[in-house]
């Protein structure tokens, strides 16, 4: 089985109008994917005048344009670096800070406007403007460098965003060695969680499967395999099948075990 790549975050800049990456545009890797992201959606609202608020009866609300943001800690460490270390972290984190610096606007050359800038992580996209940074520094040498630094980042981007799955349905198909759990119901008993699964005849060998002793009180959350069972008659569920027989003790006893795994 080959190994999972680790996808790297990344900001990449764009076009002033969002609409598309700038060609030979600034593109930069995350050192360390955010730990956790907030999105916010807000909508503009407005008091229309001549409401009578004295008699409670509040005005019609005019909404404008909505507004979403994006907001993420990055983190940076240069004692963290294999290749080619530095020795001070503001020079990685002076590269996130140009994607709020000011150019040149498009539409008018003697005004200023801020890059259009893209997170991109996996299937997490966000196209915006970064309105905000806040760099903390710590950890720093015996000069007096900072090796250490995290930056929090806002980007907005003046609509609502939704999320485009591209026509995917989400659903995780069965992999290979993958079985669904049921947890155990708060004072529920084995006996009926097979029922409901429509195997309520088999409940013991679900029982001798999971290794419940006591199929009456079951810790609340316990995962039950419901597809697993042992028969009476020595049948193994669970990708396995198995047959026994014992002869009377004071003869002779015997016993044979057949493995089969799908």
């Amino acid at each position: 089985m080959s190994e999972q790549v680790l996808v790297k975050a990344q900001l990449i800049e764009l076009k002033q109008d969002l609409t598309s990456e700038l060609p030979g545009g600034k593109k930069l890797d995350v050192q360390f994917n955010p730990e956790s992201m907030k999105v916010t959606f807000a909508n503009q609202v407005a008091e229309p005048k001549g409401g009578d608020q004295k008699a409670g009866t509040a005005g019609r609300q005019f909404v404008g344009a909505g507004t979403t943001k994006l907001a993420l800690t990055l983190w940076f460490d240069v004692t963290a670096m294999t290749e080619n270390p530095l020795d001070d972290v503001r020079r990685l984190t002076s590269q996130v800070i140009y994607f709020m610096t000011p150019t040149k606007a498009d539409a008018d050359p003697k005004k200023l406007a801020p890059p259009g800038t893209r997170f991109s992580w996996g299937s997490f996209i966000f196209d915006g403007m970064v309105e905000g940074l806040e760099e903390s520094l710590e950890f720093f040498s015996a000069a007096g460098k900072p090796l250490r630094a995290s930056v929090s980042v806002t980007m907005s981007q003046q609509k609502i965003l939704v999320a485009d799955f591209k026509g995917s349905s989400g659903v995780v198909p069965n992999r290979p060695g993958q079985r669904p759990f049921t947890p155990a119901p708060q004072g529920g008993s084995l006996q009926q969680m097979a029922g409901a699964a429509g195997k309520g005849g088999d409940w013991q060998g679900i029982a001798a499967a999971n290794n419940i002793e006591d199929p009456l009180r079951m810790s609340p959350g316990a995962l039950i395999d419901l597809d697993a069972s042992v028969s009476v008659g020595g049948s193994v569920g669970f990708g396995a099948s198995a047959s026994a027989s014992i002869a009377p003790p004071t003869i002779e006893a015997s016993a044979s075990v057949s493995l089969s795994i799908n």
